[in-house]
């Protein structure tokens, strides 16, 4: 940074900064920062001897972190508690999240010439959130059409041998 020599109206000489600004006349604002409590520099300081940790024990201690959830000794409610059942990741990510439905529970709704994701709805084979997947596990002796998110490859040949059709609807 330039410094100019420059007289005042008494004579002396007075250094004068110029417009630039630099990094190191940068400073807080004033008010904006509190000087830190300084803990264990002496009685006269009011933070001395114990540094505001009280007086013997674990917690005065360096070095002292509490483990989430511990209770001084006595077991843990997290490990008091039953556990019950599960999450399946693949339900939390939701891979393979199909409702399974038999070729047997469809052979009681082929009276109607088609078997819509509406009519195996309403009769309530699945919930609207859920997708089907039609699964075999007999003979299927019917000839109807029949929508379905997925099926297994042997109920698919199981609906074609009986001359219907397989629809495969997209989610």
């Amino acid at each position: 940074m330039s410094k100019a020599k420059k007289k005042d109206s008494e004579g002396e000489s007075v250094s004068e900064q110029s417009s630039q600004l630099d990094l190191s006349a940068l400073s807080p604002s004033p008010g904006s920062t509190k000087t830190r409590k300084r803990k264990g520099i002496g009685p006269g300081s009011g933070n001395g001897k114990t540094a505001g940790k009280g007086q013997k024990g674990q917690k005065s201690r360096s070095g002292f972190g509490l483990l989430k959830g511990f209770e001084g000794g006595q077991m843990p409610l997290h490990r008091r508690l039953p556990k019950r059942g599960f999450t399946s990741r693949k339900k939390t990510l939701g891979k393979n999240v199909y409702r399974a439905v038999k070729l047997k529970q469809l052979e009681a709704l082929s009276d109607q010439g088609e078997i819509s994701l509406d009519v195996l709805r309403n009769n309530g084979l699945f919930s609207g959130r859920q997708k089907i997947k039609l699964l075999s596990g007999a003979d299927f002796k019917t000839k109807v059409v029949v929508e379905a998110h997925a099926a297994s490859a042997s109920a698919k040949q199981a609906i074609e041998a009986a001359g219907g059709e397989l629809r495969i609807v997209k989610a």
